[in-house]
C-alpha cells in the first residue's frame, strides 16, 4: 500500500467518536447533534422531481465533462451571482461529484514532485485539504486563523522564501469553522502573490450561498479576478456545491471553474479517475441552479436560527458574529474543548465537535482551534434552539468545565 497512507491523521469524527466511547448519555433526553454539517432542511423538491424525470438515464455512460446544459446553467448561475463579465461554459466550467471529491482530486493532479510542494491552507481547516495534500506528496503550510486577524490567515507573515516553494493555496470562504468571510482586498492580495510565485489558488466557496445580510453576498474568487479585469482567471478556480445551497449533501454535485489552463489538464486526470457524474443527477442539478427562490427560503431559515441561539448562548458564550455559513465558533469556559465536549454529551445529550480536531499546531506551536468548539446549526430551528438551551444549562451550572 501506498506509504504516505500512514501519514493522514484521524478523521475529527473518529477522534469524537473515541472521545465519547465510554459516555453513556442520559436516559430519556433526545440526543441532538451539533458535530456534522451536514443540512437538514428538506431538499429542493424540483431537484428531486428532475431526478425521478430522468431516471432512464441512468442506463447511459456520463461523460465527464458533464452535459452542455448543465455547464450553462452552472456559468449563467456563477456570471449573475459573482457579477462577471463572461465564463466559458465550455472551457473554464466543470462538473464535479461534491466538492470533497473534487478538491481531493486536483491536489493529486495539480502537485508537481519533481520540486518542493507545499500547499498552504487556514488552520483550522477542513481536513480535505491536508489528506489530500499528504497523499500527493506534498507538505501542508498550516496558516493560523486566530482572533487577532479576524479568523483570516494573515498573508504578510509568511516569508518569501516560503510562498516560493507553494505550489496551491487554499482558500475557505465563508469559513469552515470560523464563518470569517475573505474581503476583495485579501483575495486582490493573494492573486498579487501567486503572479509573483506562480502558484494556483483554489478557493473552496461551497458555504458562499448562506449569509446573513441578504445585501451583502460574499465576495468569490473570481469576482476579484473579475474587478482586476482577469478575465481568463489565471491560477485561479472556485469550488462550489448544491450541498449547502440547496439541502441536498447526498446528490454529490458542485462544479468547478476559472482558469481553462487549469480545467484542461483537470478534466484529462478525471477521465483516467472514472467520477463523471451520472446523468439524472445533472439534470436535478440544472433544477437546482436554476432557481434563486429556494436558496432565499433557506437563508430566512439559517437568519431565524442564528437569532435564537445567539440570543440564547450570547450572556455564556463568547463568539464571533458569523458573517456566513452556519456555524458558530465560540471559546469554551475553562479552556478545553475536548473535555468540555466529553461533558456536555454525558450530561445533556448534546453532540458538540472540540475545535483542536479541526487544527494542527501551526505558527507558534499552538493549534488556533483549541479552547473552541464548533456547533453546525443544521437542524430544524426549535431542536436547534433546545441544543442552545442544554448548552447554557451546562454551562451555568459548571461555568468552569
Amino acid at each position: 500500500m501506498n506509504p504516505d497512507i500512514d501519514a493522514l491523521k484521524p478523521y475529527p469524527f473518529e477522534k469524537l467518536a473515541a472521545l465519547r466511547a465510554d459516555v453513556t448519555p442520559p436516559e430519556g433526553v433526545a440526543p441532538i447533534s451539533l458535530t456534522i454539517g451536514e443540512p437538514q432542511h428538506a431538499p429542493y423538491a424540483a431537484a428531486l422531481q428532475a431526478l425521478d424525470d430522468h431516471r432512464q438515464a441512468f442506463a447511459r455512460y456520463p461523460a465527464t465533462a458533464g452535459l452542455p446544459e448543465l455547464r450553462r446553467a452552472i456559468a449563467d448561475w456563477a456570471t449573475r451571482r459573482f457579477g462577471l463579465a463572461s465564463l466559458d461554459a465550455e472551457r473554464q466550467v466543470l462538473p464535479v461529484n461534491g466538492t470533497r471529491e473534487a478538491i481531493f482530486a486536483f491536489v493529486q493532479a495539480a502537485l508537481d514532485r519533481s520540486r518542493p510542494a507545499r500547499v498552504a491552507m487556514p488552520n483550522p481547516f477542513y481536513q480535505i485539504y491536508e489528506g489530500a495534500t499528504l497523499l500527493a506528496g506534498g507538505q501542508p503550510l498550516y496558516l493560523d486563523c486566530r482572533a487577532e486577524t479576524g479568523f483570516r490567515p494573515d498573508l504578510e507573515a509568511v516569508p518569501a522564501e516560503t510562498w516560493r516553494e507553494v505550489q496551491l493555496v487554499f482558500v475557505c470562504s465563508p469559513g469552515n469553522p470560523t464563518g470569517a468571510v475573505t474581503p476583495f482586498a485579501e483575495f486582490e492580495r493573494l492573486i498579487e502573490l501567486a503572479d509573483e510565485h506562480d502558484f494556483i489558488i483554489a478557493s473552496d466557496e461551497c458555504y458562499s450561498e448562506l449569509y446573513l445580510d441578504e445585501a451583502a453576498p460574499p465576495p468569490g474568487l473570481l469576482e476579484a479576478c473579475a474587478r482586476l479585469g482577469r478575465h481568463d482567471y489565471r491560477r485561479c478556480l472556485v469550488f462550489h456545491s448544491l450541498s449547502k445551497r440547496s439541502n441536498l449533501p447526498g446528490l454529490r454535485s458542485g462544479f468547478v471553474a476559472g482558469d481553462a489552463d487549469l480545467i484542461a489538464p483537470f478534466r484529462r486526470y478525471r477521465t483516467y479517475h472514472g467520477c463523471a457524474m451520472s446523468l439524472p443527477l445533472q439534470h436535478a442539478s440544472i433544477a437546482a441552479w436554476n432557481d434563486e427562490a429556494h436558496v432565499r427560503a433557506n437563508r430566512d431559515a439559517y437568519r431565524e436560527k442564528f437569532a435564537a441561539v445567539t440570543e440564547i448562548l450570547a450572556p455564556v458564550m463568547d463568539f464571533p458574529a458569523p458573517e456566513a455559513g452556519f456555524y458558530l465558533w465560540p471559546a469554551v469556559p475553562g479552556g478545553d474543548d475536548a473535555a468540555f465536549a466529553r461533558a456536555l454529551y454525558a450530561e445533556e445529550h448534546v453532540g458538540v465537535l472540540p475545535g483542536s480536531y479541526m487544527g494542527r499546531p501551526g505558527q507558534g506551536g499552538t493549534n488556533p482551534g483549541a479552547g473552541r468548539l464548533r456547533l453546525a446549526l443544521v437542524a430544524e430551528v426549535e431542536a436547534t434552539a433546545e441544543a442552545a438551551r442544554r448548552l447554557r444549562r451546562f454551562i451555568e451550572r459548571s461555568p468552569r468545565c
